[in-house]
């Protein structure tokens, strides 16, 4: 019987894996025809019924082409780097709060920020074992940006977990039940959102593939496989905030189409920020981290603690 149980497991990570692929080729396929119709334009729409299969087909294209590996490279850390940063943002996807596949976590968001905390050695090994001088200032700026957004992250988080006093996600679809967190704390959740943005390196805040001035930053020696593996895990982590933004601030999980919905509201909003907003200047970035979001969620993870001491 534990065996079976194990298989269940397996089987249910494996379903999932493919399934978060599927959505990441429909996310970048969004993401094309949005920004085409924004630049007043058609998207792909050639390959298949209105160019649903174009997605599939550049992967095929990637995953075919030559592998290139540098002579001054190194090795080990250059080959690995993406498939490692693959599989951590895949595995972030096992602490969402399934009703089935026998997984639950009661330190989900402990798991959360472990995971994405990891996420910046691979970035920095990525640019750094390339040795060249775009790629390793390409992973220094990701570097210093990703720990820079991760504390004020922490610290908004740490004000739902005082509302729910627990760290399992299963328990934010309870008390949201009557009224959704983003209400209750407004600006706690566009900080979140934008905190978001800036941990994905998504723009406004793609400091760390700037193709304008930085030849698109710590992949820029990748091709082939290796590109595309980094390509998946930045659009699996998109995903994945979404998903958690959903969770957290609008209601909680629960398995029903306006879930499904507000969570691809909030990818879509990913994408119009892309084909609205030009990039910030990085001194700029540092200073909305450190002087505006990190006092405000300070402030109101005091609020908190007040009114949690009051009640008590």
């Amino acid at each position: 019987m534990i065996m079976l149980d194990y298989l269940n497991i397996l089987f249910g990570g494996v379903i999932l894996i493919i399934g978060v692929l599927i959505g990441v080729a429909f996310l970048t396929l969004l993401e094309r025809k949005i920004l085409g119709y924004i630049q007043i334009r058609k998207g792909p729409n050639k390959l298949g019924f209105m160019g649903l299969l174009q997605s599939f087909s550049d992967a095929i294209k990637l995953f075919s082409k030559e592998q290139m590996y540098l002579n001054y490279s190194n090795y080990f850390c250059f080959y690995f780097s993406p498939i490692l940063g693959f599989g951590l943002s895949l595995l972030l996807w096992l602490m969402i709060p399934y009703y089935f596949n026998l997984i639950s976590f009661n330190l989900g968001l402990l798991f959360f920020f472990c995971c994405t905390s990891l996420g910046v050695y691979i970035i920095m090994a990525a640019g750094w074992s390339s040795n060249s001088n775009y790629s390793l200032l390409g992973g220094l700026r990701c570097a210093a940006q990703t720990i820079s957004y991760e504390v004020s992250l922490s610290l908004i988080m740490m004000s739902c977990i005082l509302m729910v006093m627990d760290f399992n996600l299963m328990k934010y679809s309870y008390y949201q039940s009557l009224v959704w967190f983003l209400f209750l704390m407004f600006p706690l959740g566009m900080c979140w959102l934008s905190s978001s943005l800036a941990e994905t390196n998504r723009t406004p805040f793609d400091f760390a593939e700037g193709e304008s001035e930085l030849v698109s930053g710590f992949n820029v020696e990748y091709s082939s496989g290796g590109f595309a593996l980094i390509f998946l895990a930045e659009y699996a982590s998109i995903m994945f905030m979404s998903l958690l933004f959903s969770v957290m601030y609008l209601g909680g999980y629960n398995l029903s189409m306006i879930f499904y919905l507000k969570v691809v509201f909030i990818m879509f909003f990913f994408i119009w920020v892309r084909g609205t907003l030009p990039r910030y200047r990085y001194d700029k970035l540092m200073y909305l981290s450190w002087k505006i979001y990190l006092p405000i969620s300070l402030n109101f993870l005091l609020m908190f603690l007040g009114v949690m001491i009051f009640i008590i």
